[in-house]
């Protein structure tokens, strides 16, 4: 099997946010198989949906190229939120550690355990941001051009918390 470019979405809203998107970067450049290639800078955003009250996000976006298979990708993605402190009990409520599949090379998929690209992906300031930061040309498969997506996004508080615009792993 050949590398495969997959973009994945990173965020946090408890136990030391920052700290938890960090680990995590270290975390998915540690996966087998797998090699991190960039980083976009971190941001801090207003939580969308679930229940009021929550506090702010800190997000990111990393490229990875993988020979995981987009189920065995996720399935360590899952694997790495439980080990960072992720319990399941509210959808979209607060979280340690969210890890999101949101681009596997241009497949397009829909089904119950994975549909790529990620559903909601542009509709995300919180995801455009960083995703462009990192890949400013991209086209997202069924979508368009991202910088298009990102013109075109609900608005959404949101701020960089660093000045570069993409990191190396």
């Amino acid at each position: 099997m050949q590398s495969v470019r997959a973009y994945i979405g990173i965020g946090s809203n408890l136990d030391h946010p920052v700290a938890q998107v960090q680990h995590a970067f270290q975390a998915l450049n540690d996966l087998p198989s797998s090699a991190g290639v960039v980083r976009s800078p971190l941001y801090c955003t207003a939580p969308v949906g679930g229940p009021p009250g929550q506090p702010d996000y800190i997000n990111a976006v990393a490229a990875l190229d993988t020979m995981l298979t987009p189920d065995d990708l996720l399935n360590a993605l899952q694997a790495l939120e439980t080990a960072q402190g992720r319990v399941r009990a509210v959808r979209w409520g607060t979280r340690t550690l969210d890890l999101d599949v949101l681009l596997y090379g241009q497949m397009t998929r829909t089904d119950p355990w994975l549909t790529l690209p990620h559903p909601r992906l542009h509709q995300r300031a919180f995801v455009l941001h960083p995703l462009h930061d990192i890949a400013p040309l991209l086209t997202i498969p069924g979508r368009g051009m991202l910088a298009e997506l990102l013109a075109s996004c609900p608005p959404q508080a949101i701020a960089r918390l660093e000045q570069l615009s993409a990191l190396n792993f």
